[in-house]
């Protein structure tokens, strides 16, 4: 594409926060009708450079330029951006629930009639033209509120598009999604980039990367690192520029042998989202249950765990039947979980790393009511090196790690606890390559040290990668069981796609 096709243009520019510098002389080009992929590990400065372009923070003075369009512009804040044409949807929509469609389409821009009042029937054929060039089955009348995430997501598209845009940066947009949900954001990005709008997509999920971008930017601490053309690149070329150095073994599979049964659940049912879900995993042994979101993994762990009450079955460790009928009661039996949202159920983000560490072990380095803070930090000391967690300080809020090292705050949470069996529900969702590998690697060494491992992961190149045994599931059942050579991509492939009898290879 020509120099005459860019949209922005970044010169140069750079942020500072006390003590850090977020971003050192920055420079990239958008162009008019393309997809550019801005990838990193987390702190590599992708939020703080996004933040930029949206107007929420400004430059350092005089450390350079942002143009739109050829000309030298400065946002103010996000409505200057907003009015300028670059759109920003962030992983968490701001979408108002309790109004239309129609209304959120346009809020703040609602028509009005010479009375003064909202011109409904303008209002709701405006947004039908924007959603049927979107080619959306969604009606402007329909609460916000009552659409899947994915629908909601493509509201977001038309109210970008009903606000001129000329550049939409999506910020890890499939967080969220199913395959056939991420399939229909991928079909309108390409609407939009034949439509010219330029589109910058941050992903920490490579396949996506090279399935929906033409050329990746790649931020290292705060620097370019290097522009790539994606169908001319390798990903261990982008690994390598993101971290630094080459991974080898990007996965670690487990090579311990295997012990006795540490687990057994047995005909385990919930009324509408699983039903007679049985297997086993022995000490030392990784099993992956692997299936499509919605397929019920998370419900079973949940269950397991005692967060959920089942309606029928059992579950034994160690070969002895127990009673779980809350998480207490699983923590008690040797269970340990790692959820899916770290954020919101792993975590207490005001409080700080120490804290988070020792959360669950309070009864035990405490006495009468006073809590004893040597043995705290002799827990924390102990997990911080052996899980290699980042922090400038014990007392840091969790929330102002990167996600790669909340996520060894919560492993590092229940290791503490010396569990038999730990449940690991998504375990690398939202954190960076080089995290990814780190918690890999940890989870081949929790498994060689007897714990028995169970993970739940919606990423067939992970869960391949890391089990030994992979059991798939299909609305609310089991749909085939895989070890050694059988573990292969078809397989799993027409395991989630089977609609009758479990397979066993």
């Amino acid at each position: 594409m020509g120099e005459t096709m860019a949209v922005i243009e970044v010169c140069n520019i750079s942020k500072t926060f006390p003590g850090v510098k977020a971003l050192d002389s920055i420079s990239l080009k958008l162009n008019k009708g393309e997809v550019l992929a801005l990838v990193g590990e987390n702190g590599a400065g992708k939020s703080t450079f996004t933040k930029i372009l949206s107007g929420l923070y400004q430059t350092d003075p005089g450390s350079g330029d942002i143009k739109l369009d050829g000309k030298v512009t400065h946002f103010q804040n996000s409505m200057d951006a907003k009015k300028s044409g670059i759109i920003t949807i962030f992983q968490e929509l701001s979408l108002v629930p309790f109004l239309s469609v129609a209304e959120n389409i346009f809020l703040g821009n609602l028509p009005r009639s010479p009375l003064g009042l909202i011109d409904w029937k303008t209002l709701n054929a405006r947004a039908a033209g924007i959603l049927k060039d979107l080619e959306l089955d969604i009606r402007p009348e329909v609460l916000v509120g009552s659409l899947s995430i994915s629908k909601q997501q493509m509201v977001e598209i038309a109210r970008a598009l009903s606000q001129g845009a000329k550049v939409i940066i999506f910020d890890e947009p499939t967080s969220s999604l199913t395959e056939i949900e991420k399939d229909i954001l991928f079909k309108n990005i390409l609407r939009l980039k034949k439509k010219g709008v330029a589109i910058m997509y941050i992903s920490h999920k490579m396949d996506e990367v090279f399935e929906i971008t033409d050329r990746i930017e790649v931020l290292r601490d705060g620097k370019n690192r290097g522009a790539l053309v994606t169908r001319d690149t390798k990903l261990e070329e982008i690994i390598q520029l993101m971290i630094g150095r080459v991974i080898d073994d990007y996965f670690h599979k487990n090579e311990a042998e295997k012990g006795e049964e540490a687990l057994r659940v047995q005909g385990l049912s919930k009324e509408s989202l699983f039903s007679d879900i049985t297997f086993s995993v022995r000490s030392g042994e990784v099993v992956g249950l692997y299936g499509l979101v919605g397929a019920g993994r998370s419900e079973v762990a949940e269950t397991i765990f005692g967060a959920r009450k089942s309606d029928a079955g059992q579950i034994f460790i160690e070969g002895k039947e127990v009673q779980i009928r809350n998480t207490r009661e699983a923590v008690h039996a040797g269970m340990g979980f790692i959820p899916e949202d770290r954020k919101e159920q792993g975590l207490i983000l005001g409080m700080s790393c120490i804290e988070n560490t020792s959360i669950a072990k309070l009864s035990q380095i405490s006495s009468y009511g006073f809590l004893h803070k040597d043995q705290e930090q002799a827990i924390f000391d102990e997990y911080k090196n052996k899980l290699s967690i980042a922090t400038p300080s014990p007392l840091q809020k969790v929330m102002k790690l990167s996600g790669g090292n909340q996520q060894k705050i919560v492993l590092a949470k229940w290791l503490c606890m010396n569990p038999k069996i730990l449940i690991l529900d998504e375990p690398t969702r939202g954190i960076d390559v080089g995290s990814k590998a780190e918690i890999h690697k940890l989870i081949a060494k929790l498994a060689e040290s007897g714990i028995a491992v169970v993970v739940i992961s919606s990423e067939m190149p992970e869960i391949m990668g890391v089990s030994d045994r992979i059991i798939t599931m299909k609305e609310g059942t089991i749909t085939g069981e895989f070890t050694g050579s059988d573990i292969t991509e078809q397989n799993l492939i027409n395991a989630i796609a089977l609609t009758g009898q479990a397979v066993e290879a």
